[in-house]
């Protein structure tokens, strides 16, 4: 197994260790997991691309690798409970969770059929800057989290205002972006799996 295929299984193994924490309430430890993890998806794709070591398991295992890691961690701080005063204090309702998790299915269905039909699916900007806003978005919250005193299911202290201002601001630009990135990718599909049907005529 390759140096690119390593660091993708070190990401899954990351990611289950991460999920394993995040239930327990250890947010910062969490946070520190979340950010090696999110470097390990840049790095392996480097690695892969400057030493040419693409492979067929590494098509398949990077993708998977990805979408175990967004929206397991989107799901988990979803299910964060909220505060004795019904404050959220993840700062990820459950819908987004389910947007994001669902436009990561759609996508990766799309990918299969339309790569199956020998079209090219290959990754977009706007994809990269998803899964960037994403990062930011989830990393925030485990931030935010970390003033969560849950023996009283209070704040230990309130954290900053800008801080939960941000938190909102970042959850909606990773989420109205998802949507958009997943349309990009819908309309490239159509595109792609009409090309035969124009040729014919």
């Amino acid at each position: 197994m390759n140096v690119p295929n390593q660091l993708t299984v070190a990401r899954i193994v990351l990611s289950i260790v991460m999920f394993v924490l995040l239930p327990l309430g250890w947010y910062k430890t969490s946070f520190a997991l979340f950010v090696i993890t999110a470097g390990t998806d840049w790095l392996d794709g480097y690695w892969a691309r400057r030493y040419g070591q693409i492979t067929q398991l590494g098509r398949v295992l990077d993708p998977f690798a990805d979408k175990l890691f967004i929206c397991g961690t989107f799901i988990f701080l979803a299910a964060v409970p909220p505060l004795a005063d019904g404050v959220a204090p993840s700062g990820i309702p459950a819908w987004m969770a389910v947007v994001i998790a669902g436009r990561e299915l759609l996508v990766t269905t799309l990918r299969t059929f339309v790569e199956q039909q020998g079209g090219d699916f290959s990754a977009k900007w706007v994809g990269k800057w998803k899964m960037a806003l994403q990062c930011l978005a989830a990393g925030w919250s485990m931030i935010h989290l970390s003033y969560v005193d849950q023996q009283f299911s209070g704040w230990r202290e309130p954290p900053p205002a800008w801080m939960s201002l941000g938190l909102f601001l970042a959850a909606w630009a990773a989420v109205l972006l998802t949507i958009y990135s997943g349309l990009v990718y819908v309309r490239a599909a159509l595109a792609t799996l009409s090309k035969p049907d124009e040729d014919a005529h």
